[in-house]
């Protein structure tokens, strides 16, 4: 039996809402992300030659994606063959795995509780856990920056694209994607350990992220326009500064997102107590607050649900 999209994708999206991102030894993506780090270990060597390194990181990346659909696409078969009505909550529940709006949610609310209370130092800690930059010395307009820009950007990684990815193939698919995307986390980097070895990686995940990005800038301009906020400046502002991002897709989530928000985004960060200048995004016509990361989650949230009716919409026309 072929689980409607429609159903999928709604009952994905309940699941997440329901059971969120359990922080849980067997999570499907921390073991991929095991299964990542052994591969690497078997592949990456010091010694070995750009060539090789670059050979060796396409040769993680082929493998890594082909053993995570092959288990998922077996998976959702066996249970489907087996137990017709487990298979329908199995694969929606695959495809909760793959999504993340509560979890961002949780940790955005929470980061914007503790600058509520005055609770810098913990706020500090805790959007440390979710942005790569030096967040010791943060006050609470960049803590709210670091915020809202990992909450945007995740809009696209964490939302819409595995959600595309599902309309496109199920939750075999869907599953290849959070693969790709989790590879780039890991081996991604442009530093002398992972510049060749993951730049397959790194590559790939911005082809998968290319349409997905685009249409989560189009659906945060809607979503402004529904929540009240200004989307005509959302449009304008994703036109014209998404492009600047250092990443081909990150920017047509936060540029749009700021365009709302009357803020600006960017600016200088540090890593590992080096300042890394980013082009701004936005104009700065508020100071960045916790008020802000609420909206920003509001847009999300949004977005989200604005996403499997599309896709769902477009499953059903195709079928027609």
């Amino acid at each position: 039996m072929e689980l409607p999209i429609a159903t999928l994708l709604i009952g994905a999206l309940i699941l997440d809402r329901l059971v969120g991102d359990p922080n849980v030894s067997w999570h499907p993506v921390v073991l991929i992300g095991r299964y990542i780090s052994f591969v690497e270990s078997w592949l990456l060597k010091e010694q070995d030659s750009v060539a090789r390194k670059r050979v060796n990181g396409l040769l993680l990346l082929i493998v890594v994606v082909g053993t995570v659909y092959t288990i998922t696409e077996l998976l959702t078969k066996a249970t489907y063959l087996n137990f017709n009505s487990w298979g329908i909550f199995v694969e929606m529940l695959l495809v909760s795995f793959t999504i993340s709006p509560t979890a961002l949610a949780k940790a955005g609310h929470e980061i914007a509780q503790y600058l509520a209370c005055g609770d810098i130092e913990n706020a500090r800690i805790k959007v440390g856990w979710i942005v790569g930059r030096d967040t010791g010395n943060l006050d609470e307009s960049e803590v709210s920056r670091a915020t809202i820009e990992t909450i945007a950007e995740n809009i696209t990684d964490g939302i819409v694209s595995p959600l595309f990815f599902a309309l496109l193939g199920g939750a075999p698919l869907a599953f290849a994607y959070r693969a790709v995307n989790t590879l780039d986390s890991m081996v991604g980097y442009k530093n002398d350990k992972y510049l060749d070895f993951g730049r397959f990686s790194a590559k790939f995940d911005d082809v998968c992220n290319f349409i997905p990005a685009r249409i989560t800038g189009m659906l945060v301009v809607v979503a402004s326009l529904i929540l009240g906020y200004n989307y005509k400046q959302a449009w304008t502002i994703m036109w014209r500064d998404a492009q600047a991002h250092p990443s081909p897709n990150s920017g047509w989530a936060e540029a749009p997102v700021a365009g709302a928000l009357g803020i600006r985004l960017g600016g200088e960060n540090y890593y590992f107590g080096r300042p890394s200048f980013r082009a701004y995004m936005g104009e700065a016509q508020q100071t960045l607050t916790r008020i802000h990361i609420g909206k920003t989650i509001k847009i999300m949230y949004l977005v989200s649900c604005l996403a499997v009716l599309i896709f769902s919409g477009v499953s059903s026309w195709v079928h027609q």
